[in-house]
């Protein structure tokens, strides 16, 4: 574990909420009045006089290490880091280290990504939608990336993952996972579907098109990644995406979980149910077969499926 000295740990305390949403991600930053803000995620976490306190869950903070760990759910460790751009000092840090999202520069074309999705079962109609879209493209080093945009259609999001047997995974610096990979209903609807990766949801909407359905007439969400609720279930938050959405869409009315079929997805979904079922209809639609939605189409096409010849070499 890295350890930090007591004046570093110090000084990063001394960093306050407001000062570090300004500088990293002021388009969090919402005025409420006078001298008081929220955060464009959760709008009834109020920032004033250095303070911070967010009125729904019942706690709040002093500084912004306090909000990493209690609201975003960063390891104590991780926020120091992130607070000090992970190796450079607070001096650099205010000066050189803040995070800004850029997204990767294209490559020439899309032929190695395009090639990658459709081994994983993915329709290629609906990938190369994707990329006229924006929303998927390949990268110099033959990455997919998959891009989140926030409501004004700006990128604040992207996820970029190898197409070749290393099984490389990379969040883009900067990243905000409120805005995650999503495909958006062209009508009006009170369901989100949601997964834990966008392979999954494309891998959803390949199924819904295999059955005659017209998938972009749902809402599909991304929760860019695995869902870890704390070890006190009272005391766990909303996946930031979900979250996001939720304030988005009052509309919504069911939810359904498409969650993997391990440990972790299962304890995800009953945590969800727990947090949404006094306010939302759940539906758990975990797949009947395999680990994940990719995995159950790999199945329902007869695809091996590359993420467990990897394991099995």
């Amino acid at each position: 574990m890295t350890y930090y000295p007591p004046d570093i740990i110090k000084k990063v305390k001394e960093i306050d909420l407001y000062t570090y949403l300004k500088n990293n991600d002021p388009d969090e930053l919402v005025h409420f009045s006078n001298n008081t803000f929220v955060t464009r995620t959760h709008d009834s976490l109020k920032i004033s006089n250095g303070m911070w306190y967010w009125f729904s869950r019942g706690f709040g903070g002093k500084s912004a290490l306090d909000y990493l760990v209690k609201v975003e759910e960063y390891t104590f460790t991780n926020a120091v880091e992130k607070l000090l751009g992970v190796k450079c000092s607070i001096k650099e840090y205010s000066q050189k280290c803040k995070k800004k999202f850029e997204l990767p520069p294209k490559a020439p074309n899309n032929s190695r990504v395009i090639y990658y999705l459709k081994s994983r079962g993915i329709d290629e109609n609906l990938i190369l939608e994707c990329i006229d879209k924006d929303l998927i493209y390949q990268d110099n080093h033959q990455n997919v990336v998959f891009v989140g945009y926030d409501p004004l259609k700006k990128p604040r999001y992207a996820m970029c993952r190898g197409t070749n047997a290393s099984n490389f995974k990379h969040e883009v610096s900067g990243s905000h996972k409120a805005f995650s990979f999503q495909l958006e209903s062209m009508e009006n609807n009170d369901s989100v579907h949601l997964f834990e990766s966008a392979i999954d949801l494309l891998s959803y909407a390949t199924l819904m098109i295999l059955e005659n359905k017209a998938w972009y007439n749902e809402s599909l969400l991304s929760l860019a990644g695995v869902y870890r609720p704390a070890k006190n279930i009272e005391d766990t938050g909303l996946p930031l995406a979900l979250n996001f959405y939720l304030n988005q869409h009052p509309n919504v009315k069911k939810i359904y979980l498409h969650l993997d079929n391990d440990i972790a997805g299962k304890e995800s979904a009953q945590t969800l149910k727990y947090l949404l079922s006094s306010r939302y209809e759940i539906i758990d639609s975990s797949p009947s077969m395999g680990k994940d939605v990719n995995d159950f189409l790999c199945i329902k096409l007869g695809i091996k499926n590359m993420k467990y010849e990897r394991e099995e070499r």
